[in-house]
């Protein structure tokens, strides 16, 4: 499985910014967006189930960011509103076929399949 994130850039403070996740090559259950930050751990913000598209959010980006999914694409999106300082990170997309019977976990141990990364900056 490959997932390619794209997207990201350079924003002001109260910007918006769209990310996708491009996954191919076999099935996935669950896609995941992780950031992570210079010099903090790695994060998961949030994560869709590819069965009924239930999501799941970190508190830190709750009411501002939504995951959404295009299943004929193939594509899992990032929408990301009222951008911050503290949203400057290299965020990446993760999934795995594994089958999760409640919310899809947004921890880095639940996935096998990571994208390489796209950055976000958010400066003034």
């Amino acid at each position: 499985v490959q997932l390619v994130e794209s997207g990201g850039g350079l924003v002001q403070p109260g910007s918006s910014l769209r990310l996708a996740c491009a996954v191919s090559g076999g099935p996935v259950t669950a896609i995941t967006w992780f950031r992570q930050a210079p010099r903090s751990r790695r994060e998961g913000i949030s994560c869709i189930r590819v069965n009924d598209d239930r999501t799941n959010y970190a508190d830190s980006v709750k009411g501002r960011f939504t995951t959404s999914r295009d299943g004929a694409k193939n594509t899992m999106y990032l929408q990301m509103n009222s951008l911050n300082l503290e949203d400057t990170a290299d965020y990446f997309c993760a999934a795995t076929a594994h089958m999760f019977a409640s919310a899809c976990p947004l921890e880095e141990s639940a996935y096998y399949y990571w994208g390489q990364g796209t950055q976000v900056t958010v400066s003034s």
